[in-house]
């Protein structure tokens, strides 16, 4: 009879576990916000409309430089922002993890032991007892109106956000690279430039006066040949601290000191050289592969599911819990037939008055969720503005 009523107990927790989750969720589900896309670019040329799509993941390659391709190499594997958006994708996966396992329930091992003897007024012949405890202990809070659902679904789309954050940075740090690269070959092709020009109007100043010396220049021309070298020497200062600067940032986007890849980078060598067109593509279809806005889209789907969480909040809650274990008054009897001992007991729990707290929750999520759709369409119409101006510019 008693291994019959255990049964019946673990269940009823069962089929009310089960229960619970059949049970509709409370909470506004998430859905995709519709958006009016335009059909195509407006200063897209029709080449660059024809042209294949390049590879996102690896299109720095079509600029065909090695050294380019090494230093990116290096940086996707010793950036230490890429290595603190990983770090932040680690902790998304075990925030997913704990709210997973909210819906288990939570089993425990105890053991004790305790003394006592009662009052000599009450027992004046009572003797000392020692009474030893050990078991197992359980409680299980039913997901009776899906708040912790709600939560395992914000916490999937907080990591799908964090990896979208994770692509967004090695996008970002991929194109750092690359930028600071073509500039540093840059400034080596104006330096050189630069000093060509200076020896060549040191030259033709040296000829001015020696023509104005013969009677066959002015000093008016002589002032003018000096005036010119003087510019041109006057811009180098400015030309060799981008040099330096350019350098010095891919250094420190590698994770690596100033002055690092000084050596590495000191020969001068051409810029690389971009394709004539570019695939410019669908409006819809370069978006969906913006890491940036997959991000802030999974950042909306986490705050509408948190929405659902605080409504729950202010529903009952029903808590299931079970011990099962010996109690005996000496230690060699626990584990006999006589000693065993167990009980289950449910609690239902709901808040009566609480001054709108709960609402007023509610209401700040609501708000937060608002914030995270503003902010999704404000980067969809960035996103725009930044693809629109680059193939104009390009």
């Amino acid at each position: 009879m008693k291994h019959r009523q255990t049964l019946l107990a673990a269940s009823l927790s069962l089929l009310l576990g089960g229960c619970s989750l059949l049970q509709p969720l409370v909470g506004p589900d998430y859905r995709l916000p519709e958006l009016r896309l335009p059909q195509s670019w407006l200063r897209a040329e029709p080449a660059a409309m024809a042209a294949p799509a390049v590879d996102p993941v690896t299109w720095w390659r079509q600029l065909n430089d090695p050294q380019l391709d090494g230093l990116i190499t290096a940086a996707l594997q010793s950036s230490l922002d890429l290595r603190a958006a990983q770090a932040r994708l680690r902790q998304a996966r075990a925030s997913r993890s704990q709210a997973v396992a909210g819906l288990a329930p939570s089993v425990g091992i105890s053991g004790g032991a305790s003394r006592n003897k009662s009052a000599s007024e009450i027992a004046p012949n009572a003797t000392v007892n020692t009474l030893y405890q050990a078991g197992f202990d359980a409680s299980w809070e039913l997901d009776l109106f899906g708040g912790t659902r709600r939560g395992i679904e914000a916490a999937n789309a907080d990591l799908a956000a964090s990896q979208a954050s994770l692509d967004n940075t090695r996008v970002s740090l991929v194109a750092e690279v690359a930028r600071n690269y073509v500039e540093l070959r840059g400034y080596q092709q104006r330096l050189a430039i630069a000093r060509a020009n200076l020896a060549s109007q040191a030259e033709t100043l040296q000829i001015t006066q020696w023509r104005n010396e013969a009677g066959l220049a002015s000093s008016l021309d002589v002032e003018q040949a000096r005036t010119t070298r003087e510019q041109t020497r006057a811009s180098i200062p400015d030309l060799q601290n981008g040099l330096v600067a350019a350098e010095n940032r891919l250094a420190i986007l590698l994770g690596r000191q100033p002055g690092a890849l000084q050596a590495e980078l000191a020969a001068t060598k051409p810029l690389p050289l971009a394709p004539d067109s570019v695939g410019a593509g669908i409006p819809a279809d370069v978006l969906r592969q913006r890491p940036d806005l997959v991000a802030a889209e999974r950042t909306l789907a986490a705050e509408t599911a948190r929405v659902g969480q605080k409504v729950a909040a202010r529903f009952p809650s029903l808590t299931l819990s079970g011990t099962f274990g010996w109690q005996a008054y000496g230690l060699s009897a626990l584990g006999g037939s006589g000693t065993l001992a167990r009980s289950l007991a449910g609690s239902l729990a709901a808040t009566l008055f609480d001054g709108g707290r709960l609402r007023a929750q509610v209401e700040i999520q609501n708000a937060v969720q608002e914030q995270a759709l503003i902010s999704y369409e404000s980067a969809v119409l960035t996103a725009l503005e930044d693809i629109e101006n680059s193939l104009y510019a390009y």
